[in-house]
């Protein structure tokens, strides 16, 4: 028995756990809401039948009440014409209409009292509506928030999860070697640039000492002429002249000069 005892007690707790799971704060209070909507709306029908009732029966005691009071009134009448009799049937046909009268007052206003006790219920259960309506959006706002609280830890403890960091920490040493790469990759563009300035540089300098050598020949060779022994004969211990300088413009003109007035000599001695 002890063994079945407990698996009922497991049982039941793991329905009442799925119970517990199942309910949404928001919808039941919402259902909670519905039901007491619907709780006064019928509630209103009652006060409306207890009302009508309430109406019905004064209308009942008024109408006994009057024609109690027109059957006193025609005793009154049968006294005045001396017929004693007469009055007698009256006030005893008024009796009966102020017993019937006397019984609907006393249910009147027993139904009065019910109607105004139903009045005071039904004002009752709509402040608890109300209160019940307030109550629902406190307890709304709060399941919201832990719902959020809740998704908001969950999310933390996935991002604070190892294998979180773990990506971060393998990405940042894949984006180190990326850059080492590149870094390998630019100063060997470098170094080849480098060497070809290089080479450039050692044409331009071998070109250079080629000139260089090339104007030293030139220099000996000029050296080595001058130094070589005068030639034999009517030159020989006599200096080389210098050339001649081109004549200036003086010299041009006097020229011109010369040959024209040669010209005029010409033409005097013809004639």
């Amino acid at each position: 028995m002890g063994l079945f005892s407990r698996l009922g007690t497991l049982i039941r707790s793991n329905i009442n756990e799925l119970i517990n799971k199942a309910e949404d704060p928001e919808k039941m209070l919402n259902q909670v809401l519905v039901d007491m909507k619907q709780q006064l709306v019928e509630a209103k029908k009652q006060v409306a039948v207890a009302i009508a009732d309430e109406k019905r029966i004064k209308k009942q005691y008024e109408q006994e009440a009057a024609k109690a009071a027109d059957w006193e009134k025609k005793a009154m009448l049968a006294i005045r014409a001396g017929d004693e009799n007469l009055a007698r049937a009256a006030l005893a046909r008024k009796s009966e209409h102020d017993e019937v009268a006397q019984a609907l007052k006393e249910q009147w206003e027993a139904q009065k009292l019910s109607v105004e006790q139903l009045k005071g219920a039904l004002r009752g259960l709509d402040a608890k509506i109300e209160e019940a309506k307030r109550k629902r959006n406190i307890l709304v706002s709060r399941q919201k928030r832990a719902e959020a609280q809740r998704t908001i830890n969950e999310t933390l403890q996935g991002i604070n999860s190892t294998s979180a960091f773990d990506t971060f920490e393998r990405m940042s040493d894949r984006v180190t070697q990326l850059e080492a790469e590149a870094e390998a990759t630019s100063e060997m563009g470098g170094a080849l640039v480098e060497s070809s300035l290089e080479s450039q540089f050692r044409a331009l300098e071998a070109s250079s000492v080629d000139d260089q050598l090339e104007a030293l020949k030139q220099k000996m060779a000029l050296s080595a002429a001058s130094s070589a022994p005068k030639q034999i004969g009517g030159d020989v211990g006599r200096a080389p002249e210098p050339p001649a300088a081109p004549p200036s413009e003086e010299d041009i003109k006097a020229s011109e000069i010369d040959a024209q007035l040669e010209e005029l000599k010409k033409k005097l001695s013809a004639t």
